[in-house]
């Protein structure tokens, strides 16, 4: 990306970087119009995160929280792509969505349309807990 991103917290130390998911994670695609299309057909919402291998708290995200007991209950209820923020693929969509800071994650209903965001690290209850406020919210 042309801009600046800046790590949205530090609050994480850095477990691995790049590509691969650890074990438990749930399905990321790493293309939005897949997430959103397979959202279109199981009437699920999506978890859109907005991430890089070089931000700290999105490696910790990746590998503390995502995969992490609290959370993983919850991932068969939604939708889930990571995008990486340094792909030119994911630009305009980052624009679109105003991802100023990473971690940045969007919560969209079935039909795209954001019902909530979360910006930064946090801890795995925290997290869940957000996880389904965003499904309540997108009526999942």
């Amino acid at each position: 990306m042309k801009r600046i991103l800046a790590c949205a917290s530090l609050l994480f130390p850095c477990f691995a970087l790049g590509g691969d998911f650890p074990e438990g994670s749930p399905h990321f695609f790493t293309s939005f119009d897949a997430a959103t299309k397979a959202a279109k057909i199981s009437g699920k919402p999506v978890v859109v995160v907005f991430s890089a291998s070089w931000c700290p708290p999105c490696q910790a995200m990746k590998t503390e929280v995502y995969p992490s007991a609290e959370v993983k209950p919850l991932h068969d209820r939604f939708e889930w792509a990571y995008l990486d923020v340094d792909d030119a693929a994911n630009e305009a969509l980052a624009d679109k969505f105003g991802v100023s800071g990473i971690p940045h994650i969007e919560f969209l209903n079935k039909d795209g349309k954001t019902v909530g965001q979360q910006v930064g690290g946090m801890e795995p209850a925290d997290f869940a807990k957000r996880l389904e406020k965003a499904a309540k919210k997108a009526g999942a």
